[in-house]
């Protein structure tokens, strides 16, 4: 993923709207890119504003052992089918963001130091009906800081799993090692809302320091610990339908628990 690189620093404040920031975008069905970084090299400065490195609205997609770099919105999975294995994703700000229906496996999952003051959280997933098949669920995925955050940013910068975008927001991590750098509530809410009871945000067999649910927050849509039979839903096999199309691919993965 080191071999290869697309960079570039379109953000925002640039006068860019969020979708034209993005250094790559893929809208057809069928895309991999293997053995990649994408990388918006915008900063985490907060006037620069969104900065995406990935727009993908491709179903069917893949992304097998790539890197996306950024800050704010470094991932845009928009929407369709998409599936993330052995990736490398870093950002600060809604970092992985969109209304795709994604499984991202085996994927390293890390949190950069943002400015002063400034919170990171991992998903800012947006579903936005109750029968949108959206959502975005980490499998086997280890989530982290990088080397700068663990050296200047750890134990002064929150970082949460996610935050609501939409009323139904929908995310789950299950068989996951969360490192320390995730502060227990777990989960934000988005700035100057109530979380809507509609959103959906589980757990399942998490391992780590970060893992510990007691001091997650209490909305009525956190689901702290699910059992298999509910998890079950959000693999590979049953969320994306990936035994009927990524064989073909030729890319690993798992498509149970």
């Amino acid at each position: 993923m080191e071999a290869t690189v697309i960079s570039g620093n379109r953000c925002c404040a640039d006068g860019f709207d969020t979708r034209g920031t993005a250094l790559l975008s893929v809208q057809g069905k069928g895309f991999i890119a293997r053995d990649l970084c994408i990388e918006n090299t915008a900063g985490p400065r907060k006037e620069l504003g969104q900065a995406v490195a990935l727009l993908s609205e491709s179903d069917q997609s893949v992304l097998y052992r790539c890197a996306l770099r950024g800050y704010q919105d470094t991932l845009c999975a928009s929407n369709l089918n998409q599936f993330y294995r052995e990736c490398t994703i870093t950002g600060t700000v809604d970092f992985i963001f969109g209304n795709a229906t994604a499984v991202f496996q085996d994927c390293s999952i890390l949190a950069r130091r943002p400015i002063q003051g400034q919170e990171n959280t991992i998903t800012a997933q947006g579903r936005d009906g109750a029968t949108s098949n959206g959502g975005f669920c980490f499998q086997a995925c280890t989530v982290a800081g990088d080397e700068d955050f663990a050296a200047h940013g750890k134990g002064t910068v929150q970082t949460y799993l996610g935050r609501p975008w939409k009323p139904y927001s929908r995310v789950i991590f299950m068989q996951t090692t969360i490192s320390d750098v995730l502060d227990p509530k777990g989960w934000l809410p988005w700035e100057g809302e109530v979380p809507h009871d509609t959103l959906y945000y589980a757990e399942y067999k998490n391992e780590g320091p970060g893992a510990a649910t007691g001091g997650r927050v209490n909305w009525r849509g956190v689901h702290a610990t699910i059992d298999a039979s509910e998890a079950s839903s959000f693999t590979v096999e049953k969320f994306i339908n990936g035994n009927a199309w990524l064989p073909s691919t030729g890319v690993e993965y798992r498509p149970g628990l």
